[in-house]
């Protein structure tokens, strides 16, 4: 049958794939618009599966705080080349994932993944049909759901790095101001934990066998390693968790000392820190 530029384009509108490929698939379909769908859906998932063991290390991270500012999603999804992560259709596919997880107050990835966005596709589906249409590896790599009286977030300006806060005790404070400069610490110094005691035990036992293996080469007595290498545990503590670490913008105190400045009796409760990577 006679497949018209008209037929193409409406296909192109209702799915967003290629002209070419729109009309490859209605004329595969001689004319069928649900077969023709159906058609690139599938060639989606073709391209997926070529690609599935493709790296994913560009992309964009969003985040989301509830106007009450007690809850706050947080989103890393991921592509392979920088250009599929600038495109606007990207973009806009990631913000309609992320509003599904607001909209059902998703609590973890595997929750979001098996929602639908707001036009009744389901997510899994959505990303599938993109493969299709962008040729890459499309990932959900990364998505929490914060919680606390306060919590407050802070995006990196290439959009590939984020943070949110959640703070208790705060007792009608604002914590806008200090929760960003928290925020943004949590982003440039990466910590491991929130204090030494978060910090994963296999972590802390490689930390240790680092210490002495240091000190063993220094030609330190053997008997000396163990307190040594505590000692360059201390420093650990100091460095990668968040509490311990010194305020970039005044290293003269601790991030525990400016809560406690900021807000007597004021806690981090937890924090999360997404990046494409």
């Amino acid at each position: 049958m006679n497949i018209t530029a008209a037929d193409v384009n409406k296909l192109r509108q209702q799915t967003g794939a290629g002209m070419m490929d729109c009309k490859k698939a209605l004329t595969e379909a001689e004319g069928d618009f649900e077969k023709a769908v159906e058609i690139l859906r599938k060639a989606g998932q073709k391209v997926a599966a070529k690609r599935a063991d493709n790296e994913t290390s560009e992309g964009v991270v969003l985040v989301d705080v509830s106007d009450s500012g007690k809850s706050a999603k947080i989103l890393a999804f991921a592509c392979e080349t920088e250009p599929v992560s600038k495109v606007a259709d990207f973009i806009t596919l990631a913000n309609s994932i992320l509003q599904a997880g607001v909209k059902h107050h998703a609590k973890d990835k595997e929750t979001l993944a098996g929602l639908s966005l707001e036009n009744g596709t389901p997510i899994t589906e959505a990303i599938t049909e993109f493969v299709g249409k962008i040729g890459e590896k499309l990932v959900i790599s990364d998505y929490h759901n914060v919680e606390g009286e306060q919590v407050v977030a802070y995006i990196h300006s290439n959009n590939k790095a984020a943070a949110v806060v959640s703070f208790v005790n705060v007792d009608g404070t604002n914590v806008n101001e200090v929760g960003r400069d928290i925020a943004m610490q949590i982003v440039a110094m990466k910590p491991v934990g929130l204090d030494k005691d978060d910090v994963d035990p296999t972590v802390v036992e490689k930390e240790i066998e680092i210490g002495k293996e240091q000190a063993r080469q220094e030609g330190k007595p053997e008997a000396m390693l163990e307190k040594i290498a505590m000692g360059k545990l201390g420093k650990f503590y100091k460095e990668n968790t968040l509490l311990n670490q010194q305020f970039v913008k005044d290293p003269s105190i601790t991030i525990s000392d400016l809560l406690e400045k900021t807000q007597k009796g004021l806690k981090v409760a937890s924090f999360v820190r997404v990046q494409i990577a």
